[in-house]
């Protein structure tokens, strides 16, 4: 047992970072929207974005199946920008001005190669490494409470952004919020950070109020706020430029707050962009799956389950379930267990997950786990009493 602080960060769907995370999802979207159902598994997506001041640059390799048009897409990459917020004309990225540029390719023969079904039961792992997959009791979605906390935050202040509820806010912002735990328990809030983008009209101390006073108190339920809580809320004291504009953002690099912000492992794959044949994602997906439904099944408190690949590969070159001592069983009959009731070839996963839906853009900001919705089909929990018999048989 230990007493301690834990911090998780979440960003804003107008930081920079994740405007570029929008944009390579929008554009796998894209590519999927664009083909029949019958022929997606033959789409192939590696787009990377950089944003930077008025400017939008794609690069990154693409495959589509014979005969399917390539879209367009900067009316995608224009609609992205427009979603986010990005149309005040003294900020300098706008969603109608920006420059566009695309160095998009054709996936490399040698990389198909590895990737393609050499028969008709699987396909090959679009590249090695290792995914890992988390879950734990601390929240209702089975998630690390300082994460979700995090995210919940720059949802509410999002929310204001959207509906008009203040006038002053803009697309960039930052939340980090820091837990008390004690006996390895989360028991309040002890810090609370916050960095939003504003016009020039709006006071810092307007901003100050309304983020802690509402934001914050709308957010985090009221007996994670003691009283005892620091605040600092645009600790610069000027946050105009902000966006593309003020740090150019690139794909792929925010790995941890997609995740579980800190929080247990992580691999090294971002997932944005990136086609489900791709584990660094669909595998990352299927982790927190397994992880999820062991907890959710009550097998233990925390577990972390980790998968590894080789290009090429159908089957994982290795499967382990990890729960902290958590578990009243052994953990190689959890790993036996998570072996015989979940698929873990990348077809299987695939196809278990439903992941050739143009359903991604929506992942692409807020975090890509401890979500609800019909995209997000790796949340889901079916498996749980299977789990429970068997691990227990």
């Amino acid at each position: 047992m230990a007493n301690f602080l834990f911090t998780s960060e979440s960003v804003s769907m107008g930081h920079p970072d994740k405007v570029s995370d929008q944009i390579s999802d929008a554009v796998l979207d894209a590519l999927l929207s664009a083909t029949p159902e019958a022929q997606r598994a033959e789409v192939r997506c590696a787009c990377e974005t950089l944003c930077t001041t008025n400017r939008v640059v794609l690069g990154g390799e693409l495959r589509l199946p014979d005969g399917v048009a390539f879209p367009d897409l900067e009316p995608v990459v224009r609609g992205v920008v427009r979603d986010i917020g990005y149309l005040d004309e003294d900020v300098k990225f706008h969603a109608d001005t920006l420059s566009f540029d695309s160095y998009l390719h054709e996936q490399s023969a040698d990389i198909a190669m590895g990737v393609d079904a050499k028969d008709a039961k699987d396909v090959g792992a679009g590249d090695q490494g290792l995914m890992f997959g988390y879950a734990c009791q601390e929240t209702p979605e089975l998630m690390p409470l300082p994460i979700s906390l995090a995210h919940k935050v720059l949802a509410r202040l999002n929310q204001a952004r959207f509906s008009g509820e203040v006038d002053w806010l803009r697309p960039d912002s930052k939340s980090q919020v820091t837990v008390r735990y004690e006996d390895d328990r989360p028991v309040a809030v002890d810090a609370v950070v916050v960095s939003t983008q504003h016009t020039k009209n709006v006071s810092q101390a307007d901003i100050k109020s309304f983020v802690r006073d509402v934001v914050v108190k709308d957010a985090i339920p009221a007996e994670m706020l003691d009283g005892n809580v620091t605040y600092h809320i645009n600790p610069t004291g000027h946050f105009v430029i902000g966006g593309p504009d003020g740090d150019c953002g690139l794909t792929g690099r925010k790995i941890i707050v997609d995740t579980y912000g800190g929080w247990g492992r992580h691999g090294g794959g971002a997932f944005s962009g990136k086609d489900a044949t791709k584990v660094d994602r669909s595998a990352a997906y299927m982790a927190r799956h397994v992880a999820k439904n062991v907890v959710a099944a009550g097998l233990a408190e925390y577990c972390e389950v980790q998968l590894a690949y080789a290009i090429g590969v159908s089957d994982p070159v290795s499967v382990r379930c990890e729960t902290f001592g958590t578990s009243e069983l052994p953990e190689e009959k959890l790993t036996a267990a998570i072996r015989e009731i979940f698929p873990l070839t990348p077809r299987a996963i695939i196809e278990h997950l439903d992941l050739r839906r143009p359903v991604f853009r929506d992942t692409a900001h807020g975090g890509h786990f401890g979500r609800t919705g019909d995209a997000f089909t790796w949340e889901q929990t079916e498996h749980a009493a299977a789990l429970k018999k068997l691990a227990h048989s």
